[in-house]
């Protein structure tokens, strides 16, 4: 009885160890066949007999098979990059550009992406990609061109690196140049020339000056002369005209010192006034 009562309790000892490590073994394999994908991400699943499935995952829970699948991240959203160049222009001058780029890879094209360029694409391609393309587009524009055509030359290159970055199934969101400088040579002779456009430009005001000045002159001469004239001929003509004009003066005199805080005592002959001893003296002649 006792035997088989032991038996009894080892059987059932047994049947429980093996219900736990069953329940264990389930709990495991569960675990293992899930997997999730945040919010911005995609996922594919490479299985170990067929390889790179051509399925994407989007956000979310997700099954595969423990031990024979595995999935792979991938971050589908924009990512800013900074790529700087030193490309030749045109004109031979030496142009150092930085360009800054928002990329993504195209979640549609996530198993190719993967078996051509694995996860770290953007290291692979973008700065190769546009280096390439900046030396290429640069070199069909003069200096002078960068400048002036800054913006028709930002889309040439954007247009270029849609088109070419789309071979490597990646998307481009944004492309803009940062930086545009130039060789050091290069800017000093933009310095001086614009230093000699300067001088150029002032030199000319200053001959214009003087040419105006002449012409102020002039006039103002002839038209002293012509004054002159008026003034002489109106004295021969009327002798009381030079008598008014010393009236005038005298008058201008006389509020000029009523304006003075000194006091000073002026003579007829300072005020011009003496015109009874003139009258006097002309009625002599």
């Amino acid at each position: 009885m006792q035997n088989a009562a032991s038996k009894v309790n080892v059987a059932a000892a047994t049947g429980a160890i093996q219900g736990v490590l069953g329940l264990g073994a389930v709990s495991y394999g569960l675990y293992h066949a899930l997997f999730n994908v945040e919010g911005g991400h995609r996922a594919i699943v490479y299985n170990r007999a067929v390889g790179i499935k051509e399925t994407s995952y989007t956000e979310g829970t997700h099954m595969m098979i423990p031990w024979i699948e595995r999935p792979i991240i991938y971050d589908v959203r924009s990512r800013a990059h900074q790529v700087s160049s030193t490309s030749g222009s045109k004109d031979l001058q030496m142009v150092n550009l930085s360009i800054r780029v928002l990329t993504r890879p195209d979640s549609n094209k996530l198993p190719q992406i993967y078996r051509e360029l694995g996860t770290d694409f953007n290291e692979r391609v973008l700065p190769s990609l546009i280096h390439d393309t900046l030396k290429s587009v640069v070199a069909q524009h003069n200096a002078s061109e960068l400048i002036t055509k800054r913006e028709n030359v930002s889309l040439q290159i954007r247009n270029m690196l849609i088109q070419r970055a789309k071979t490597f199934h990646m998307i481009l969101d944004d492309v803009s140049i940062t930086a545009l400088t130039f060789g050091r040579e290069y800017t000093a002779a933009i310095e001086a020339k614009q230093v000699a456009q300067q001088d150029a430009e002032r030199a000319k005001f200053i001959v214009e000056r003087a040419r105006q000045d002449k012409k102020s002159a002039v006039i103002r001469a002839d038209g002293e002369a012509r004054s002159a004239k008026l003034i002489g001929e109106a004295i021969s003509t009327n002798p009381a005209f030079l008598t008014l004009r010393r009236i005038e003066a005298a008058r201008e005199i006389a509020e000029t010192m009523a304006r003075s805080n000194n006091r000073v005592m002026l003579n007829a002959d300072s005020l011009l006034l003496n015109l009874a001893e003139e009258k006097v003296t002309q009625g002599k002649h």
